[in-house]
């Protein structure tokens, strides 16, 4: 079994040369790709979902998704309004766009979607994060049907709270990828 095509979903503002989303597409720029979007500093929902599903289109084989921060709720969205198969997503401290200190830009991206996602997933989140309180990140991950891994005190899990280089991420991607197997990618 080859191992599925990884596609990796930043949020605002994108990831940054040393954000671990931009080491791994480094690391294996064979099987990770960026999905780009248009404008990351002033993202549009539609826009950025739209992106997404023409990224998700083009691969040959069900990928996987690597979503940070508003990524993630880029891709529920996505998950809400396309029917294409995924292997999998594994989603890192998504971005609450409906709490009152949302900056302005991401805020057209709520509501959060919260239906359940029609593939295999993990939700990672730290139990500091300001962006993210804990008990909405294991709302979320309820909602969404997704494996929650609580991370202690790291913060958005970007560089700015240490984050470069990230073993644990790299261990639940391939945690993640062994339960998403072909057969069970979802449509």
């Amino acid at each position: 079994m080859s191992a599925p095509p990884v596609l990796v979903v930043p949020g605002w503002t994108s990831s940054g040369p040393r954000h671990w989303q931009t080491l791994w597409e480094r690391a294996d720029p064979g099987r990770f790709r960026r999905v780009e979007q248009r404008d990351w500093d002033n993202p549009l929902r539609e826009e950025w979902v739209r992106t997404l599903d023409g990224a998700v289109a083009a691969c040959a084989a069900p990928p996987l998704l690597v979503a940070h921060s508003l990524g993630c709720i880029a891709v529920a969205h996505w998950a809400a309004a396309f029917a294409r198969p995924v292997a999998g997503a594994l989603l890192v401290a998504p971005a609450d766009v409906e709490a009152a200190h949302a900056p302005e830009p991401v805020r057209d991206f709520a509501p959060i979607p919260l239906g359940a996602l029609p593939f295999p997933s993990i939700l990672a989140a730290s139990s500091d994060d300001p962006w993210l309180r804990l008990d909405r990140a294991e709302h979320m991950a309820s909602c969404w049907g997704s494996n929650f891994i609580r991370i202690e005190a790291a913060g958005h899990l970007n560089t700015d709270a240490g984050f470069g280089p990230w073993p644990q991420g790299e261990e639940l991607l391939r945690r993640l990828c062994f339960s998403a197997a072909p057969d069970d990618a979802r449509v």
